[in-house]
């Protein structure tokens, strides 16, 4: 089976059986994409080589309905020539470890003759929460330390932090820490992650954050989500309640500054998120996520920006 190639996308990812279509943006890009008469040829990034001097995919041709009991249906297996995309979607998850960024080195070698979304040179070059550090005047108190003397002092002065490795994921591995100091804890978790990013807690949390959704650096839409009782975590796969909501100014300002940024660095779709009013840090380049969320509290189609503003 063959297509056109300038209607192609591909879409580097996690195999689609894992995917939740009720919340997943990959999934929601897609059928957008679809509807524009693309093609979508999905692979996982394990299947990624460099061939005789081409960059090959071993993956599969696919088709995605919402309306299907079965979301996806596959429609041909095969090994494609990437360059023959349009666009390629970088949408697997993180951790962003050695494997992410060997296939942004491998997609480095087209991106001058397919547009790759985020670009690979920055996916690999932007770390997540290292990327905040420039807006630090945003931010609540905050270090990136492996130093078990930095973390003690810091604890000692807020009294209550957040600990969160540096290239982790959907709140996984977070830690709130308040009351007596669990040292042996923090000794530890230095130990299996490294470098750590430390946080004063910000108590507001109970209320949701918000997730700000950037493209093509424009604000888009924002949402916020509120973590379950009990909960400090305002991710969705932890709990977290989406709710409808709007930007305050200061949001919006400090949100146009990044968006600036994030362009000016060739990201082209992120999300960012606030706490109270703060950044919390976590700037999401490599795979950013809400925007079928979004849609469903609001009946607003970013999908369609999001395409949109590919071939402006």
């Amino acid at each position: 089976m063959t297509y056109m190639t300038s209607k192609i996308v591909g879409i580097q990812a996690n195999h689609p059986s894992k995917l939740n279509p009720k919340s997943d943006t990959s999934v929601f890009l897609a059928v957008e994409a679809q509807r524009l008469n693309y093609k979508i040829f999905h692979y996982d990034p394990k299947d990624l080589s460099i061939i005789n001097d081409k960059v090959l995919a071993k993956g599969f041709f696919i088709e995605f309905n919402y309306t299907n009991k079965n979301f996806f249906k596959i429609k041909s297996k095969q090994t494609l020539d990437l360059s023959k995309c349009k666009y390629i979607l970088i949408r697997q998850d993180p951790p962003f470890n050695l494997e992410y960024i060997t296939t942004t080195y491998i997609l480095d070698k087209i991106k001058n003759k397919v547009k790759v979304i985020n670009n690979p040179t920055t996916v690999r070059n932007v770390s997540e929460k290292l990327y905040s550090a420039k807006f630090q005047k945003f931010m609540p108190a905050t270090i990136f330390t492996r130093d078990l003397q930095e973390v003690y002092k810091f604890f000692k002065k807020y009294k209550e932090m957040i600990i969160k490795p540096i290239h982790s994921f959907s709140g996984n591995d977070i830690h709130l820490i308040k009351g007596k100091l669990n040292k042996k804890l923090v000794e530890n978790f230095i130990k299996k992650h490294g470098h750590i990013m430390c946080q004063k807690f910000l108590s507001k949390i109970k209320f949701g954050d918000k997730r700000v959704f950037i493209i093509n650096g424009k604000i888009s839409g924002a949402i916020s989500r509120v973590p379950k009782k009990g909960s400090f975590l305002s991710n969705m796969s932890k709990g977290a309640v989406p709710i409808s909501i709007k930007l305050t100014q200061v949001e919006k300002k400090i949100s146009t500054i990044i968006a600036k940024d994030l362009k000016k660095n060739n990201v082209y779709f992120s999300g960012i998120d606030f706490i109270d009013q703060k950044l919390n840090g976590d700037i999401n380049v490599t795979s950013p996520t809400g925007l079928k969320t979004y849609y469903d509290l609001t009946n607003i189609n970013l999908a369609k920006v999001f395409w949109k503003g590919l071939k402006a």
